[in-house]
């Protein structure tokens, strides 16, 4: 009896937790007896695991939702299916607005989206609140690279965000469960191991009654094969000097720290509903580069939040030129349905967002030219990502740069470099955001 495979494209769009969402659903649908194929022409399923943090991730979603639309309409498509934030949020009009979309797959039902792909389930399925998949994963990221989500959903309740009541509360996966991943992921070949969450210097306070992310850290650093470990999305409340300590002495951790601060002045903080002020974050990174001095500081801001004044936007211009972060980015404040911030008074227009983002990305422009320019003559430790033929050099990434978000290493070679190995590189040249070299001495 000839068996016909049912080939099923999947879109993953927002950020590496929906990522790592995405990569547990692949590997249903393949143990499902579906094929997954990169071709959406080709696909008899479509789907689509959506974001919708702000406005311009909600519209990328909806483009996606109507290109897949489209492709049902004039090809080989027979069902599409949204999964993810968007879909958790808006799926009632979604069903209605986009006739198309044969399915909806919350947060909950990821271990559904078999039925879904073979049409036995209702159009509808999102009973369920966030649980932590189990099983294997299809990965996107490269074989030397895979991200950890360590917990999912959030208790902070920041007036601007969404994510609590899309996602939940902040739920922790078991350390055991965690070491035991983290194991499997360096037996495939992971060196640099991303830890990942809404917050995750909250890792551990739902399930253990205190913070474990130290002692997380600590039981990683033992697991055979990893060389980095990288920490994403820590709260700046929540770094304890016990937290510092640990990444500056351990070899494999990082020395990088990405701490979300969005803003500087106390009022605007406290609207934000941030539990901390201006000088308590400034007190944070001294504790952070008194400790360690080679360290790496991302942050993000947010400009444009409503009541924001042209002082206080001011006030923020002049703390990216003091402290100079290594790395930084910037967003104009999204105005998301159902959030406190939504109903405040003074609401910004968008023009003027749009103008006080473009001066504090050119002041960040202008001190990432300093950060790089003080790395020429300096050797540096380089993941290697592949080869540019035209350029005929190497890239990759060094301990500050974070995939997709940070910038690259481009060097020459005289013998050929794998991608996934390490190879110190001399910095000969550097621009805003990439630095130029060679490898060896």
């Amino acid at each position: 009896m000839t068996t016909f495979l049912i080939n099923v494209a999947v879109i993953s769009l927002g950020c590496p937790k929906n990522q790592v969402d995405c990569e547990h659903m692949l590997k249903l649908i393949e143990e499902g007896g579906c094929k997954i194929i990169n071709d959406e022409s080709m696909a008899d399923v479509i789907i689509i695991n959506t974001c919708c943090f702000i406005d311009d991730a909600k519209q990328e979603s909806i483009n996606t939702i109507l290109e897949a639309a489209r492709r049902k309409t004039e090809g080989k498509c027979k069902r599409i299916i949204v999964s993810g934030c968007l879909a958790q949020r808006y799926k009632d009009e979604i069903i209605k607005e986009m006739p198309e979309v044969d399915c909806i797959v919350g947060i909950g039902h990821i271990e559904d989206i078999v039925s879904a792909v073979k049409g036995k389930c209702d159009s509808i399925i999102c009973q369920k609140p966030y649980s932590h998949p189990t099983g294997g994963r299809m990965r996107f990221s490269p074989s030397y690279s895979a991200y950890l989500k360590i917990a999912d959903g959030c208790d902070n309740r920041c007036t601007y965000c969404v994510i609590p009541s899309i996602r939940g509360p902040f739920a922790s996966r078991p350390e055991e469960e965690l070491i035991e991943e983290a194991g499997r992921l360096a037996a495939d070949g992971v060196k640099e191991l991303i830890l990942i969450a809404q917050d995750t210097t909250s890792y551990g306070i739902d399930l253990y009654g205190e913070a474990r992310l130290v002692s997380l850290l600590k039981k990683l650093c033992k697991v055979e094969g990893l060389e980095w470990i990288r920490i994403m999305y820590c709260y700046p409340e929540r770094i304890t000097e016990e937290l510092i300590d640990t990444i500056a002495g351990e070899d494999k951790i990082c020395k990088y720290i990405d701490m979300p601060i969005q803003h500087c002045n106390d009022d605007i903080l406290r609207k934000m509903g941030r539990r901390t002020t201006g000088e308590q974050i400034e007190k944070i990174i001294y504790s952070i580069r008194e400790k360690i001095p080679q360290v790496t500081l991302r942050t993000t801001l947010i400009t444009g939040f409503p009541t924001e004044t042209d002082g206080q936007y001011l006030e923020m211009l002049d703390f990216i030129k003091k402290i100079k972060f290594e790395r930084l980015g910037v967003f104009a404040y999204s105005r998301e349905e159902g959030t406190p911030a939504a109903k405040m008074k003074g609401q910004i227009p968008e023009k003027t967002k749009q103008r006080r983002l473009e001066m504090l990305m050119l002041a960040q422009s202008e001190v990432a030219g300093e950060v790089s320019s003080g790395k020429t003559g300096k050797k540096t430790k380089v993941l290697t990502e592949g080869y540019d033929s035209p350029a005929k050099q190497y890239y990759g990434r060094s301990e500050a740069d974070a995939p997709e978000i940070d910038g690259r290493v481009f060097f020459t070679s005289e013998k050929a470099v794998r991608s996934g190995s390490f190879i110190d590189v001399t910095i000969e040249s550097a621009a805003d955001y990439d630095l130029f070299g060679k490898a060896g001495d």
